[in-house]
């Protein structure tokens, strides 16, 4: 029997104005997502992905349609809710990092827990237990500019990770790196997934990372046109 589902997108639709006339980003979406599944979106650039992820947390808004999780629409939720929902529930991780470069790893990571009320000695205990996690307790005091690359896609994991998400969306984490530390930072999530039974959703050009999934959802021109198991 499958699991119940912890997401449902349905008839999910993104339209911009534009001079020209409605660009359609997204054009009648409708999948489900399991609790604990490990889901790849792939197609070609364009085709809705990123946009897609934003939707399913909450940093963008539908033309029209309903993400529901665990039954609850998030989009009935307005102002301090959704921000809460964003805050507590997913995880982000994002290509290019997006650490701040003023900061340290330490830092960087404790960012999410003070900002949601959590005190600094507790904030930095979390990150410093989570950081070790992920390999780099070594590296808690280096600003990300004396990182490397995966070691700064491995801060970003830690940061989205330390308010024990429920949901974890990346998009394109592998993309900016050489194989050998894609196979590490695949490696890794991988490891969060089963020690935090995460959800996870990936968008990813990656034909290997894809493969290694539960699931791939294929989308074209905003539709998703393809919904299989691997």
């Amino acid at each position: 029997m499958s699991s119940p589902a912890l997401i449902e997108i349905c008839n999910l639709q993104k339209r911009f104005s534009t001079p020209g006339g409605e660009i359609h980003v997204l054009r009648q979406v409708d999948a489900q997502i399991s609790a604990g599944e490990r889901v790849a979106v792939v197609g070609t650039s364009g085709a809705g992905k990123t946009t897609l992820m934003h939707i399913l947390g909450g940093l963008d808004r539908p033309s029209d349609g309903e993400v529901r999780f665990s039954g609850e629409d998030i989009f009935a939720l307005r102002g301090v809710a959704l921000d809460e929902f964003r805050n507590r529930t997913v995880g982000f991780v994002f290509q290019f990092h997006q650490l701040l470069p003023e900061f340290t790893a330490l830092e960087n990571v404790m960012m999410p827990l003070l900002i949601g009320g959590v005190g600094r000695t507790e904030a930095a205990e979390k990150a410093t237990e989570l950081l070790g996690e992920v390999g780099l307790e070594q590296r808690l005091n280096h600003k990300p500019g004396a990182l490397s690359g995966g070691e700064q896609q491995r801060v970003a994991i830690a940061r989205a990770l330390v308010r024990q998400p429920q949901i974890l969306l990346a998009d394109e984490p592998t993309g900016n790196l050489d194989s050998g530390t894609s196979d590490e930072i695949l490696q890794l999530l991988n490891r969060m997934h089963r020690t935090r039974g995460l959800t996870m959703l990936i968008v990813t050009h990656n034909r290997e990372l894809a493969a290694s999934l539960d699931r791939i959802l294929r989308m074209e021109d905003g539709r998703l046109v393809d919904d299989q198991l691997n």
